[in-house]
């Protein structure tokens, strides 16, 4: 029997997946199931998109150009200047979601064996994009008590070796919920310049910044414009996860040329989903709106409600919609399979994403879980009611003193 390659082996099972069949079970044993590990939003997709489709005129379903439609395109670089982000068409490449972007970009800028500096925890599948390209993930640890704030660029410095090429970051974070500020990320600009590195901001996000918190984007820091690359997609911002529809953005014309390659690959990125998205960019600012006023409330149910359970922990997130909590229990990957394996509380039970699948250094994370804040507001107030039940019986649940710093984020 033939063997499965070295690189086959070691790709990263997904931590927000590996718990599907327990849910399945759960929910053949009669059990309701609160999806809370993924982020797949109830939002509706804006109707200008889903008509967009609808209404199609054609004939063919041809290939688009490997960069994408020049049309969206187009819309895109208005769009991005409506935000503030001066860019043009040229510095735009559309991908299949935001995870071909990284893909391109980190094998456009990166060779087997450079490393790359990541905030942990952060999004699992980016262990998975760098082991496509043989890169090395340096993890500088985020703090739950300092509600994940950038760690402080003295930890960067102590990292940075020859073979550092790149910093990576997600703002707001995939899984905190953290919103970066100016003053942050100027901070890392200083560190990029000073090494040459590159500098990958994943901002699929941006449009979700909450409590009057404004995005920044890295494409307006000043003396890095070669370094930045800038990665979005349409999944979160128009609901729209099965487009598959994703952008890859820089104003190093070399970079673009270079993922331009990789892209003529796979021939182009799909077509039904690019006239979505296109159609997509005329959704009204009301839209935008709505949706983050309901998002806020969720917020606060899941986060207040989390933190009024005896020995929760969970910092008040400014963007996205995820928050990672710490729970008083032996180990979240026994507690959520434990969850869906063996407890209900009036039918009910709750699934989450163990939270050490985001970090890299071992052993982090082992009590703390990431939860996606995506379903409406009565079944995110039951499944703060399933939680605390579920912490009563729990047998693997341990005493965590709280303390008043925490509580204060």
């Amino acid at each position: 029997m033939p063997t499965i390659s070295a690189k086959g082996q070691s790709m990263p099972e997904s931590p927000i997946r590996k718990l599907v069949p327990y849910a399945e079970a759960a929910e053949k044993a009669g059990k309701k199931v609160l999806y809370l590990n993924i982020g797949q939003p109830d939002i509706a997709t804006p109707q200008v998109a889903l008509d967009a489709i609808k209404n199609m005129d054609r004939k063919v379903i041809e290939y688009s150009h490997s960069a994408g439609f020049a049309s969206y395109r187009n819309g895109l670089a208005d769009y991005y200047k409506s935000v503030g982000i001066d860019v043009e068409a040229s510095e735009i490449l559309v991908t299949t979601g935001g995870s071909e972007a990284l893909i391109f970009g980190f094998l456009s800028c990166f060779n087997p064996g450079d490393e790359v500096i990541i905030p942990e925890p952060f999004y699992a599948n980016y262990n998975g994009f760098t082991n496509i390209a043989g890169v090395k993930i340096t993890p500088v640890t985020a703090k739950i008590e300092k509600g994940f704030a950038l760690p402080d660029i003295e930890d960067f410095e102590k990292l940075i070796t020859d073979k550092t090429k790149g910093i990576v970051i997600c703002n707001p974070g995939n899984p905190t919920g953290y919103l970066y500020s100016k003053e942050e990320l100027e901070e890392l600009a200083k560190i990029v310049q000073k090494h040459d590195l590159y500098l990958f901001a994943d901002e699929v996000y941006r449009e979700f910044c909450y409590d009057g918190a404004k995005p920044y984007s890295v494409m307006n820091l000043k003396g890095i414009e070669q370094n930045t690359i800038l990665i979005d997609s349409v999944s979160k911002r128009y609901s729209m996860c099965g487009a598959r529809v994703g952008a890859l953005i820089s104003r190093n014309k070399e970079l673009i040329s270079t993922a331009l390659k990789f892209a003529q690959a796979r021939l182009s990125p799909p077509t039904l989903a690019q006239i979505a998205s296109e159609a997509a960019l005329k959704t009204p600012q009301s839209y935008f709106d709505e949706v983050i006023e309901e998002y806020v409330d969720r917020r606060d149910i899941l986060v207040d409600g989390l933190n009024e359970i005896e020995g929760v922990f969970c910092p008040k997130p400014k963007g996205a919609f995820y928050c990672v909590a710490k729970f008083p229990v032996d180990s979240t990957e026994k507690f959520c399979q434990w969850l869906l394996e063996e407890f209900d509380y009036n039918g009910k039970t709750v699934m989450m994403a163990p939270a050490s699948g985001f970090y890299a250094t071992k052993g982090l994370g082992k009590d703390e879980a990431r939860i996606a804040y995506v379903l409406e507001k009565s079944a995110l107030k039951d499944a703060v009611e399933c939680l605390r039940e579920a912490l009563k019986v729990y047998p693997g649940r341990v005493e965590v003193p709280s303390t008043a710093a925490e509580r204060s984020i």
